[in-house]
Formats: structure tokens, C-alpha cells, sequence
């Protein structure tokens, strides 16, 4: 159906132009899919079409799957690095036996004996601070009744020969100290002489276990003093004759470590991965993905240079359909948009961002299609236009990554259109941005839902479900957020309000809000009603009632610069423009167009909801006023002085508000408003705005308009019915009726 009111060129040269834009238009765009199928080529360079299938776990091969040729099956990372730790573990720790130890320890011994004698023989008695000073030089500090119970001949003696014992005992079989074995697991290797013993680690002596050992040999158990005295003796003068060697203990395990097999498998050609109706097991379905993998490093199978460009270009051509697919569906269902490039560029965007995941997601060791972002697409694709295009959106998305190589016969396909119808529909519980969990919560279930369904099909364990619910919690959360984020810069790009953002700017107590309504009170009543009758209007029509609804809100906020100078604010009898001449209360009364606008860029009101300020008078002239010069004998007026300057509407919304506009001041006007009159008034306000040709660039049809007209008549049938009347106090009538305000002259 036409749009009402559009000229049409005539003649040859106008259906040539016309053709010649059409073309061009639809060119650009298929322009941008092509570039976008060839992108999705480069990231997946295998043809969807490549004839090597990949069978998930728990599937049935329906045919035979034989290696074309020799491949090796590579572990992951995490398995390679995992199976390198534990060949490292599994290497023993060096220990090198170190006979001059002891020799240290005898030597450090004999001189602590010396010194002692000659401490003692030299002060008798008050040998005390001596002894305390010869025993620190040999690194022993001794305290006061440890140096009187060495006072004693003989328990010097026997505490030096006990110690002397048990090192000249144990020592020379080798003595590790208490540390020295942390790092040793299962078996330790003693070098001696360039010769290795490989020995149990719980066999090896350790300073712990000497301590042990010693008590057999104490010189006075029964004393307290003498027992710490002996084992503080031990400390000092233990040198552990085992001692660890790390620079060899780490060649040793580095060694071990780099001659793991880097791969699991080996296939040779010809070999069967797996035999046809038989279930995929895990071996069959790596071995499946090594070799695709080892397909695409050979630059695909042994085939004519004819046939790989016929893969190459079959490959971009399927891409190609589905992006196109996608945008017939945008030109038929949404015109709107694919008549605005800058939305199609954005369209574009979201598309190779999806692309661009999902190929580092498949070159994953085990790729998990969950965190590829459909659901990013999806929320911002529904929050900025409609929830309808954002799910068809989302549906290509997935047939257009599912289809790529690295996906084809896994699951992916299922996963992204589960996960992104479910972003798509989720959007529709959030009313405000700090509600984006709603939407997580919603997209993290349907990833879970798939799982569940796939886990049950399949028989997945317990643990593949979990993976496969944690990351689509993951994926969900991440895209929600990161959504939310790039609303801000989409919208501006796009030049598009969302309905989030239509709610934070329809909050009637922001402050221009609330100085309207006390400022200028006849103004705002006014917003008010004429904000029912264009919401209400544009909601029959398939236009965006919000939308309308909220900037009429705003489309008289220039009235706040001069409130006196319009009827509606202005008492009874008292008409500041009775000593103004007539140009110069038209040019107050269309100024409030461009006051509007400098308000609005104070208080950075979106752009969309600017249009309502400036459309909705459009090209009107300020009729009353030009009246006025005539009766007054003026100079023939001039036309631009009592016109407002426009543009027209260019949207549906911004024209509903037009004759919303008219017909809630006009209706304000009727003295006895019976549903007649309403009716005659309404139509007589349309016709005049159609035949000023106001309505021309609007995208309405004659249905549409007529729509407009019923629920104009609807609503203000219910602003304006009949007042019931009530008995005073003194008898007479009152009425609940309150007296129309006066409407401006327009």
C-alpha cells in the first residue's frame, strides 16, 4: 500500500531515476552482505560443504569415516601440561652424599671442647660470662644453668663424647636435614662418586629421625637440663651429609618432562575412525577433529585447483544466502530499517562480531559454541528496534555460524538458537537497565534447558552438563552486560531511543518536568491530554506509542522561555499580546520552536525526541496573527513572519502528534462538546492538516489516518463527557464540571 501524500516523479526520466536510486540502495547493502560472507569464509576457511563430518559423543555415525591420509591426534594443552607435571613428579629428587660434612662437624665439635676446658680451668667457679663468650664463638649460647651443669668434669665429657657418637655413628651413611625432603616424592636418587643409588624417600635419614635415634646414646636423660643441653648440642653441631642437589634435580625432571608424547593417537591412512551406525565415542569424535584440523593445515584435501575454487566460492555463496535471506526479511517486514544504512551498518557490526568469536571459540581445544555472543546480538538488536527482528536476528546467526565448518555436526547450531531466542524473548522483563539480570537469568536458563535436553539425548554425565550450564551461565552474563554497555554508543550511532531510555526521559518529575508544571500550568494540562490522544493513536497504527507519548512530553518545553504569551497559561481577561503588534506575537509564539531546542540541547534530550519539537507545527502558519494585520490595515503581510519554520513530520509519531496537537487545543475551545461535535471537529482539523500538505513526507496511509481519527474521538469522548450535577448545601445545584481553559491561537 502507498504512503499517503508522496509525490511520484512522472515521465521517463523520473522511473529511470527512481530505478537507477532503487538499485543502488539495495546494492549497497548487498555489497555490505557479500563482504561479510567473504569475511566468514577467511575466518572458517573450510567450506561448509567440506565432505569431513564431526560426530558428537553419543551420537550415531551414519556412514563409514575412514582417514584420507596419515594424522596425528594432539593432546590438548591441559593434557599435554598435565601429563609433563606428573612426569616431573614422577622423577626422584638428587641428593649428593657430602662425606666432608662430618669432617666439619668434628672439627666445629673439638674446638667448642677446647674452648670449654680452657674457660673452666682459667675462672674456677666464676667461669660463667667466659663460658657463655668461648661458647658463642663456635656459634652455641648456653644459658646460666646450662653452664653451671657443665661446671662439672665429667658431665662435659659425657655430653661432648654422646654427641661425638652419634655423628661419628650416623653421619657417614648419609643425613639429610629436615627440609631437605619436602620436594621428594616416592623414591630420591644419592650420587657418590659419580655413582647413583635410587633409594625409597621414606629410607633416607633425616635430622628429625637422628634426634630420634640419639636417645639411645644420651648421657643424662633423667636431668632437664641435661637432656635440652644434648639436643641443642646436636642442632649446632649437626652438618647434614645428604644434601639436596636442585640443578640436577630439575635437568633430570625438565628432561622427563619434554620427552612426554606430545600426541595421543596416531592414525594412519586408510584407518577407520569409525564404522557407520556405530555410537561416537570420545576417541572417534578427537580423532574427528584432528582430522579437520590437519585437513586445513594441508590446505584441504587432494583436490583440483577446479575444485577448491568451486569449495571457495560455494563457500561464500552459502554465506552469502543466508545474509540475504536476512535482509529480504528486513526489507519486507521492517522497511524502516533497511531504509536507514546507518542500521544496517549496525546490523553488519553485530554479525561480524558474532563471526569473529565464534572462529577464536573453534579454535578452541574443545570449542564451547555457549559464550558465542547471539545473545549480545539479540538483547541489543531487541532493545534497539523490536523483539520480533532481534529473534529472526538471532535464529540466521546460529544457522550461519552452526553451518561453518568447525560447527558442522556438533551442537552449536541447537546451542546459538536456544541461547539466542532466549536473549531475544528476555528482554521483554526488563523496564530498567539495573534489571539486566532478569535477562541474564532468562538466556543462563535456556542454556541450561538445552544442556538438559542434549545431556538426556546423549547420555552426558554429570560433569559434561555442568561444563555446558556453566558456560552458558558465562556466556549469558557476559553478553547481557556487555549489551548493556554498548547500548549507549548503538544508540547514538543509529540515532534510535530505545525503550529503556523512552522510560528514564518519560519520568514526570525530572526537573524541566515539574518547572512546566508549575511554571506553566495550562501548558503542561495540555501536554498531559495531548500525550493520551498521540500514544493511543500511534498504538492503533502500529506506530510507537511510547515514543509519541514521551516526546510530546517535551514538544511545547520552549513555552517555559515565555509561559504568559500563551492562552493556556494565562488568567482570565489578561492577553499580553493585546499591546504587542501582530508580528511581533507571531514571532514569540513560533520562537517557542527554537527555544525548545536550546533547552533540549541543555538538558541533552535525544535527538528523535528533538523531531517533536520541531515537526509538530511543521510548515503551520500562525493564522490568528496574520488576521489581526490584515484587520489592521498593515503592510500586505509577509507569509515567512506568521509561519513556523518547520520541517514537516518526517515519522508517523511526530505527525500524530501534529494533529493531536490540533485537535486537544481545539477541542479545549468547544463550548458544548457533544460527541457530534468532537467528531466534526476532528475531522475538520485532519482534512486542514492534509490539504496544507503537512502530512506528505509522513509514512501514513489513508487506513492509518482514519485510525488516528477514531481513537482521537475515542479518548476525547471520555475527556469531555457530560458532568453529573449534585445538590449544594443551600439547596441548588453544583457541578463536578470545570471550565475549559482557553486555547492558543495556531
Amino acid at each position: 500500500m502507498g504512503t499517503w501524500g508522496q509525490a511520484e516523479p512522472s515521465g521517463d526520466d523520473g522511473g529511470r531515476s527512481r530505478t537507477l536510486g532503487t538499485l543502488g540502495a539495495h546494492g549497497a547493502r548487498l555489497a555490505i552482505a557479500l563482504a561479510l560472507a567473504i569475511g566468514a569464509f577467511l575466518l572458517f576457511p573450510l567450506a561448509p560443504a567440506v565432505e569431513l563430518p564431526l560426530y558428537e559423543v553419543g551420537a550415531v555415525a551414519p556412514e563409514n569415516v575412514i582417514a584420507p591420509f596419515a594424522f596425528r591426534v594432539p593432546k590438548t594443552d591441559a593434557q599435554l601440561q598435565g601429563e609433563r607435571d606428573a612426569a616431573r613428579r614422577a622423577e626422584p629428587l638428587v641428593l649428593d652424599l657430602v662425606p666432608a660434612a662430618l669432617d666439619t662437624s668434628r672439627t666445629q665439635l673439638a674446638a667448642f671442647a677446647r674452648v670449654l676446658e680452657q674457660a673452666y680451668g682459667a675462672a674456677g667457679t666464676a667461669a660463667g660470662p667466659a663460658v657463655a663468650a668461648a661458647a658463642s664463638q663456635v656459634g652455641i649460647r648456653l644459658t646460666p644453668a646450662e653452664i653451671a651443669y657443665l661446671h662439672a668434669p665429667t658431665r662435659r665429657r659425657a655430653q661432648i663424647e654422646a654427641v661425638q657418637r652419634v655423628l661419628d655413628r650416623w653421619l657417614p651413611g648419609g643425613v639429610a636435614s629436615t627440609t631437605a625432603l619436602t620436594d621428594a616424592r616416592g623414591q630420591v636418587a644419592i650420587a657418590q662418586g659419580g655413582h647413583t643409588t635410587i633409594v625409597p624417600a621414606d629410607s633416607v635419614m633425616t635430622f628429625a629421625s637422628l634426634l630420634a635415634r640419639a636417645r639411645r646414646a644420651h648421657p643424662d636423660p633423667t636431668n632437664d637440663v641435661g637432656d635440652a643441653l644434648y639436643v641443642k648440642l646436636l642442632s649446632g653441631f649437626f652438618r647434614p651429609t645428604l644434601v639436596a642437589d636442585r640443578a640436577a634435580t630439575d635437568r633430570m625432571r625438565e628432561a622427563a618432562a619434554i620427552a612426554v608424547e606430545r600426541d595421543r593417537y596416531f592414525v594412519r591412512a586408510g584407518e577407520k575412525i569409525v564404522g557407520a551406525h556405530e555410537v561416537v565415542g570420545r576417541e572417534a569424535n578427537d580423532k574427528m577433529r584432528a582430522l579437520r584440523d590437519a585437513t586445513q593445515l594441508r590446505g584441504g584435501t587432494e583436490v583440483s585447483s577446479t575444485r577448491a575454487a568451486a569449495r571457495v566460492v560455494g563457500s561464500v555463496l552459502h554465506n552469502l544466502i543466508i545474509l540475504v535471506v536476512f535482509g529480504v526479511t528486513l526489507l519486507l517486514f521492517r522497511p524502516q530499517l533497511y531504509a536507514q544504512m546507518r542500521v544496517v551498518l549496525l546490523f553488519a557490526l553485530e554479525f561480524a562480531l558474532v563471526l569473529g568469536t565464534a572462529a577464536l571459540v573453534a579454535r578452541m581445544p574443545t570449542p564451547r559454541p555457549e559464550i558465542v555472543p547471539v545473545a549480545l546480538a539479540a538483547v541489543m538488536l531487541s532493545i534497539l528496534f523490536d523483539p520480533r527482528i532481534s529473534l529472526i536476528a538471532a535464529m540466521v546467526l546460529a544457522v550461519l555460524v552452526g553451518s561453518q565448518g568447525p560447527f558442522r555436526g556438533t551442537n552449536a547450531l541447537f546451542i546459538l538458537l536456544v541461547g539466542g531466542v532466549a536473549a531475544a524473548v528476555s528482554v521483554q522483563t526488563v523496564r530498567r537497565r539495573n534489571q539486566a539480570y532478569l535477562s541474564m537469568l532468562i538466556v543462563a536458563a535456556g542454556y541450561a534447558l538445552a544442556a538438559l535436553a542434549l545431556g538426556l539425548t546423549l547420555g552426558w554425565t554429570w560433569r559434561e552438563l555442568g561444563l555446558m550450564v556453566g558456560f552458558g551461565t558465562l556466556g549469558a552474563v557476559v553478553s547481557v552486560a556487555l549489551a548493556m554497555g554498548l547500548m549507549p554508543p548503538a544508540e547514538e550511532f543509529t540515532g534510535t531511543v530505545t525503550y529503556l531510555r523512552l522510560l528514564e526521559w518519560s519520568d514526570l518529575n525530572r526537573p524541566l518536568m515539574q518547572r512546566l508544571s508549575l511554571e506553566a500550568p495550562g501548558t503542561y494540562a495540555h501536554t498531559i491530554a495531548t500525550a493520551n490522544l498521540a500514544e493511543q493513536a500511534c498504538n492503533a497504527i502500529g506506530a510507537n506509542g511510547l515514543l509519541a507519548r514521551v516526546g510530546t512530553y517535551y514538544h511545547d518545553i520552549g513555552k517555559l522561555k515565555k509561559p504568559q504569551f500563551f492562552v493556556e497559561n494565562q488568567a482570565r481577561g489578561r492577553n499580553p499580546h493585546d499591546k504587542l503588534k501582530p508580528n511581533t506575537s507571531a514571532s514569540i509564539i513560533k520562537n517557542h520552536v527554537k527555544e525548545g531546542l536550546e533547552l533540549a540541547d541543555e538538558i541533552k534530550l535525544p535527538k528523535p525526541l528533538r523531531a517533536f519539537i520541531v515537526e509538530h507545527h511543521g510548515t503551520g502558519r500562525i493564522g490568528y496573527f496574520m488576521e489581526k494585520a490584515r484587520e489592521r490595515g498593515d503592510a500586505l503581510p509577509n507569509a515567512g513572519e506568521y509561519a513556523y519554520p518547520g520541517p514537516i513530520p518526517q515519522t508517523a509519531e511526530t505527525a500524530v502528534l501534529m494533529l493531536a496537537d490540533g485537535v486537544e487545543a481545539s477541542a479545549r475551545a468547544l463550548p458544548d462538546p457533544t460527541p457530534q461535535k468532537i467528531r466534526e471537529l476532528v475531522e475538520h482539523v485532519v482534512r486542514q492538516r492534509m490539504e496544507q500538505g503537512q502530512l506528505r513526507d509522513a509514512p501514513l496511509t489513508l487506513r492509518q489516518i482514519e485510525l488516528v481519527k477514531e481513537q482521537f474521538v475515542r479518548v476525547l469522548l471520555g475527556m469531555h463527557h457530560n458532568r453529573i450535577e449534585y445538590p449544594t448545601a443551600a439547596g441548588g445545584v453544583g457541578t463536578t464540571g470545570a471550565v475549559n481553559a482557553e486555547t492558543a491561537p495556531a
